[in-house]
């Protein structure tokens, strides 16, 4: 699945443009309120300018100036009304007039400046109401000018150039009529006023940028907070998403074995008098789809059977998950009786293909089921995993009760397991052998090693569930181990005592799941060194599909049969890659399954496939054994085939090594001739 990326760290500081452009539209916002702000101050001096007009008798000339005061007025706040762009990264505050199409910040501010210039402008014509500063109300006017200038500085901090550009032509023109006027206290006050200018505007600059320190300090600490919000809420969201992912799986999106334990020990933990169902779910037939379409197509399988489930379960309440593989595990409340497990199991073995039909082929799915009311999720799924086993070895497709009978094995398989590390270290687990036989009776070929361990409690164990325990308690390697070593020893012993079987073959079998988790070539080549064994004296037994599994397992295969170690398929016929197998350089060996010796000389279907198999090894220059050869019309319908090796009851039980040789000897004194009487 794709993995997002780390939530990103709180940096040092924000971006200097975008830390610029918040204060240049900080300058506006506060350009544009003194603006409006002062504006009625201006609007109430301009009439009170005018009245000391009228007054003194220059009323042509004060209604004008106050008509040309009013219409600046009335473009300088219009002006602070306009729309703005804001700058790209800038948040605007509420109740500020924004638009996407509208000028940008910079243009605004040259227009408040241009606005405050043409506003000055008409506070310069002041001289024109009294006479250039020479009438008695020069001094009116010209603490009007001079006041109306310091308040303009005061209002206007944000940015210098809006006051500047208004003091600067009232202050001048005050300037311009007192040199004009000449005189000694004329010229001073000229220069009080240029100097009271130069401090009005060094004033300005400096309140402006204190205001823009102000400003980023403010926009820096905001950005910095928003910031902090969002690394905050990301990391919140990073620690909702490993915590989804470190309880559920990936790929199907359904709680993964960690997540679905955690959930169903939480469900079962408030319980309400009601049982409790848990299925696990195997599908039928998934490795097929993985070679044959492709990882890929496997993967979209395996996410059409969660969607599947989440249809099919949808108003059950019930807890999914991917059990791993191609497993799943569904727990709910049994509330209603159509939700009995059985039925429920009924009902998806039913639906399934129709989940998985798209690859273009359909697969089944085995289910096993335990249903308590007071069982921990641990022990129920080691009972709806033992009815799964079950279901898949009587037949597949089908579901499975965890019943008495499977408690009793889950049990035994408990004590095996408990119990399989000493009897590998005590060598309880031996090897019994069973010959095989040239068609016609008379030598032996090879023997074939075969498994045996006699539990103290449980009396003989089947060697696949010796595997299998060995496979979950990680001693498969161990137990190879010892078994080649039993086979050696055996080996030794057959030549101490001078046996005839000495230097026949023995084969031992391989599972596939210990040919593909472990280094078999160098395990048996190793032992085999130690002990001083010839290769060529030991066979190595696979099924079919092992022989063509992964690239590691065929490179094992070459190992060992480069060596000298004959490779046998066991149980050939019944895999669906039974002809692929034969094209493998190293298999020396097939062994016909079973199934097709049973009954054969009343079945002629089984006699064409026998003949089939027969004629093909040997175009292939690979030996046949027919195993499982039970009666003598089966061994009569062999010999007329052609085969030439048997294996079976008919001609020999497995049994210890000792037994075997006492047997052999017997044999050979059947065999060998009467002697003749003197005459």
């Amino acid at each position: 699945m794709n993995s997002s990326a780390p939530p990103p760290s709180l940096t040092a500081s924000v971006d200097g443009e975008v830390l610029s452009r918040m204060v240049r539209t900080d300058q506006l916002v506060v350009v544009r309120r003194s603006v409006l702000s002062a504006i009625p101050i201006n609007v109430v001096l301009s009439f009170t300018a005018t009245l000391v007009a009228l007054n003194s008798g220059k009323a042509f000339e004060g209604l004008s100036w106050l008509l040309l005061s009013l219409v600046v007025n009335g473009l300088r706040s219009y002006a602070s009304r306009l729309p703005f762009a804001p700058s790209p990264g800038v948040a605007t505050e509420s109740g500020v007039a924004v638009s996407a199409r509208a000028r940008p910040v910079d243009w605004h501010l040259r227009l408040a400046a241009g606005m405050a210039v043409l506003s000055g402008c008409v506070w310069a014509l002041i001289p024109l109401l009294c006479s250039g500063y020479s009438s008695p109300q020069a001094v009116f006017y010209l603490t009007v000018v001079c006041g109306i200038s310091a308040g303009s500085v005061t209002y206007g901090a944000a940015y210098a150039l809006v006051p500047i550009s208004f003091i600067t032509p009232a202050l001048l023109s005050v300037v311009g009529c007192l040199v004009y006027a000449g005189g000694f206290d004329n010229l001073a006050l000229a220069a009080i006023v240029l100097l009271y200018l130069a401090a009005l505007a060094r004033s300005a600059l400096q309140s402006e940028k204190a205001f823009r320190e102000g400003s980023r300090l403010k926009n820096e600490a905001t950005a910095l907070a928003v910031q902090l919000r969002q690394v905050h809420a990301l990391s919140l969201d990073a620690t909702q998403q490993l915590a989804f992912r470190a309880s559920h799986d990936s790929l199907t999106g359904l709680l993964n074995r960690e997540g679905f334990t955690e959930a169903a020990t939480l469900h079962i933990a408030s319980p309400d008098g009601r049982q409790q169902g848990l299925l696990l779910l195997d599908l039928d037939g998934f490795k097929a789809v993985n070679d044959a379409f492709g990882h890929k197509v496997g993967d979209r399988v395996l996410q059409d059977v969660a969607g599947w489930l989440r249809r099919e379960l949808g108003d059950m309440q019930a807890i999914l998950g991917r059990w791993g593989g191609d497993e799943f595990a569904v727990l709910y409340t049994l509330r209603e009786e159509r939700q009995a497990p059985t039925a429920i199991a009924q009902a998806l073995i039913r639906s399934i293909s129709f989940a998985t039909a798209h690859y273009g082929g359909h697969l089944g799915v085995s289910i096993g089921i335990a249903v308590t009311d007071d069982a921990e999720i641990a022990d129920m799924i080691s009972f709806a995993d033992e009815a799964l086993y079950e279901a898949k070895r009587t037949g597949r497709n089908r579901f499975q009760v965890f019943d008495t009978a499977l408690n009793q094995r889950l049990a035994t398989r408990r004590d095996v397991e408990r119990d399989l590390l000493h009897a590998i270290e005590a060598r309880a687990i031996g090897v019994w052998y069973q010959p095989i036989m040239a068609c016609d009776g008379h030598e032996v070929h090879s023997l074939e090693a075969l498994m045996r361990w006699n539990h103290p409690r449980h009396g003989y164990i089947s060697p696949e569930e010796v595997i299998f325990a060995a496979a979950n308690t990680g001693l498969a390697e161990p137990l190879l181990r010892h078994l080649v070593d039993e086979v050696c020893r055996g080996m030794r012993q057959l030549e101490a005592v001078g046996s005839g079987l000495a230097g026949v073959p023995i084969a031992i079998n391989v599972s596939p799941r210990e040919m593909a988790q472990l280094a078999v070539d160098d395990i048996v080549l190793g032992l085999l060194k130690s002990r001083g064994i010839a290769p060529r004296r030991l066979q190595i037994e696979i099924t079919e599909e092992v022989a063509l599994d992964t690239h590691a397992t065929r490179s094992r295969l070459s190992a060992l049969s480069a060596a000298g170690v004959a490779i046998v398929v066991d149980d050939f016929g019944v895999g669906y890659s039974s002809l692929a197998s034969l094209r493998s350089e190293y298999v020396r060996q097939v062994k016909i399954d079973r199934s097709f010796i049973l009954g054969l000389s009343s079945s002629p279907g089984n006699v064409v496939l026998v003949d089939a198999i027969v004629q093909l090894g040997r175009s292939l220059n690979i030996q046949v054994v027919a195993e499982g050869v039970e009666t003598q019309a089966e061994l009569d319908a062999l010999r007329a085939l052609g085969c030439k090796l048997v294996q079976g009851y008919h001609l020999a039980r497995p049994a210890p090594l000792a037994d075997v040789t006492a047997w052999d000897v017997a044999r050979l004194l059947l065999l060998a001739p009467a002697p003749v009487s003197a005459a």
